[in-house]
């Protein structure tokens, strides 16, 4: 059963930073796609960041220069490295996976997305003005 678990979410100020992580369970595959998205409160869920088997790594305008995905594979953690925080950063930050069957052993050309095979139960951002 594919689990994922967030957590490093909290408050900070604007300016600030945090570094989300995301533990992967029971995904057996060597191809995927996985992601992080967002959603404030009374919002649509917004992609901001996806990564794939081969490293690709994609951003959403409103993140690009100031946000990092990286995935350590060993420990099959997925990360989000979030600098110079906005207050419109606020919101509750989820992880995801899949495996599109486009996906070669050199990657899958993943999409910013918040649709997601499997995702976990998120984390909670604050970002102080």
């Amino acid at each position: 059963q594919v689990q994922l678990v967030e957590s490093g979410g909290g408050s900070v100020q604007a300016g600030g930073s945090l570094r989300l992580s995301c533990s992967l369970f029971g995904y057996s595959y060597s191809t995927y796609c996985m992601g992080w998205f967002r959603q404030a409160s009374g919002k649509r869920p917004e992609g901001i960041a996806t990564i794939d088997n081969g490293g690709t790594t994609k951003y959403a305008d409103s993140v690009k220069g100031r946000f990092t995905i990286s995935k350590d594979a060993a420990a099959n953690i997925l990360y989000l490295q979030m600098n110079v925080l906005k207050p419109e950063d606020a919101a509750m930050y989820y992880c995801g996976v899949d495996r599109p069957l486009r996906c070669t052993e050199t990657g899958c050309a993943c999409p910013i997305s918040s649709n997601y095979d499997y995702i976990g139960r998120g984390t909670q951002v604050t970002v102080s003005s």
